[in-house]
């Protein structure tokens, strides 16, 4: 049982499955699969299907980002992570939560408008796509940048037990 205001441990594990999933999908298509490119649509679904070597490369750096961000996730919740520099581990919690939520409201904004028909994209995208891209890839940075906040809110919360206690008996 955790204390009050602070975040159970499950919000770590959900942020490092949301990091580790989206890095299999990353996977995948860097490998070649073509499976689920049309639910992305448009310019960067071509881009895929034609193995564009900026988009692989661009596929590799979030690869790896997503894997580092599982890693962080759990170094926020499991005792292993309290060996770690604390600061520079909350400030990359938190910078890392940020920037998810700040991309993920934008982009379930926009596509949310692009659906309502208040914007236009400068290509078409089909239905499919939109309908992929508003309920499931857009929202899962938003869910895992909520997840890893509450890691890091957790981690911040509790405090750093020591060793062992003084002669004393005090900790």
């Amino acid at each position: 049982m955790t204390s009050p205001g602070v975040p159970p441990a499950w919000v770590g594990w959900g942020a490092a499955v949301c990091a580790f999933a989206f890095a299999a999908v990353s996977l995948a298509w860097a490998l070649g699969s073509t499976v689920g490119l049309d639910t992305l649509g448009g310019s960067i679904e071509r881009m895929a299907r034609d193995r564009d070597p900026t988009l692989l490369a661009a596929n590799a750096v979030a690869l790896v980002l997503k894997v580092l961000g599982g890693v962080l996730a759990l170094a926020l919740v499991q005792p292993w992570g309290r060996r770690l520099p604390r600061r520079p581990l909350l400030a990359l919690g938190w910078l890392g939560a940020t920037v998810l939520v700040l991309y993920g409201v934008l982009q379930v904004a926009s596509v949310a408008l692009v659906a309502v028909g208040v914007i236009v994209p400068s290509e078409p995208i089909s239905d499919q796509a939109l309908a992929w891209r508003l309920l499931l890839w857009e929202p899962w940075f938003l869910v895992w940048g909520l997840l890893l906040g509450g890691a890091t809110l957790r981690s911040q919360r509790l405090r750093r037990p020591t060793t062992s206690p003084d002669p004393d008996g005090h900790r």
